[in-house]
């Protein structure tokens, strides 16, 4: 499996950290960030990394060896950061981005690239599916997530369109559910009709925003004085929610003021960086 970590160094510059520290990987993934992360903090510290996906841990842990003393990896959503008893750390790090392993997996159904099960789920252990969502909400609330989510302007048109075609045929699959989605709109250029209707139901099935903004809360909360948070984030709604709490808290610094994007270098070696926001606070 591959996996371009993105705005690497930007985010070490950042989170400035110090070998003995103790680092949060939020989103550990595959372990790209968190591999560079515990380089820093090694000797003599510690990297406490979460993911909701098991199979994306398993291969961090493979990667990253943490039957060490110097990395835990804990199978759990970043929501529950708090829950785990952890000790005050030196810095912490959220990348908001699926990976793109769920992107190429076509059997966990987040990408209309290939054809897959309408799955979207980070933890399958989950019960709710986009196949849920799609056949048994009403035309109302789909609009309304397509809206919310998605910032989709055609969304009751779409909402329509589903409603209409699952009473013909229950819609199970991603190819599917995006030819529906294809029917009802305009094409937009390079970008496939369906993108943000796939974007809107990936975050609730997942109940994303409510994730992060737990998350953030509860990671802000262990950060040590001096200690930083550091959150990537690659589309609007989750760098406007990062924006206002990093914003709206008495015990957080902005070390950027402005938001932090990737090089034209970077971008052009990994595409899937294009649209990385990175935001740096610190903990007064």
């Amino acid at each position: 499996m591959k996996h371009v970590p993105v705005l690497m160094n930007e985010v070490l510059d950042g989170l400035n950290l110090q070998s003995g520290d103790t680092v949060i990987d939020a989103t550990v993934g595959l372990g790209g960030h968190a591999q560079r992360l515990l380089d820093v903090v090694s000797p003599g510290g510690e990297l406490i990394g979460f993911d909701r996906d098991e199979r994306n841990l398993q291969e961090a842990k493979r990667r990253l060896g943490s039957d060490s003393a110097s990395c835990r990896l804990i199978h759990d959503s970043f929501a529950n950061v708090g829950s785990h008893d952890l000790p005050g750390v030196d810095g912490a790090l959220f990348d908001l981005g699926y990976s793109s392993v769920h992107v190429d997996d076509a059997e966990r159904g987040f990408s209309f690239q290939q054809d897959g099960p309408l799955d979207m789920r980070y933890d399958t252990r989950d019960g709710r599916t986009a196949e849920d969502i799609v056949n048994d909400w009403s035309e109302e609330e789909l609009a309304r997530i397509f809206r919310q989510f998605g910032e989709e302007r055609f969304s009751a048109r779409i909402a329509q369109r589903v409603v209409r075609e699952r009473k013909m045929v229950r819609i199970t699959t991603t190819t599917q559910l995006a030819d529906v989605v294809a029917s009802a709109v305009p094409a937009r250029g390079k970008i496939h009709p369906a993108t943000k209707v796939f974007q809107a139901l990936r975050m609730e099935v997942n109940d994303e925003l409510s994730h992060i903004e737990k998350g953030l809360g509860d990671a802000i909360g262990l950060l040590k004085s001096g200690g930083r948070i550091a959150v990537i984030s690659f589309h609007s709604l989750e760098d406007r929610l990062v924006k206002q709490l990093f914003k709206g808290r008495d015990d957080l610094g902005l070390i950027n003021k402005k938001v932090i994007r990737p090089s034209d270098e970077e971008t052009s070696e990994n595409p899937r960086a294009r649209s990385a926001k990175l935001r740096v606070a610190e903990k007064i």
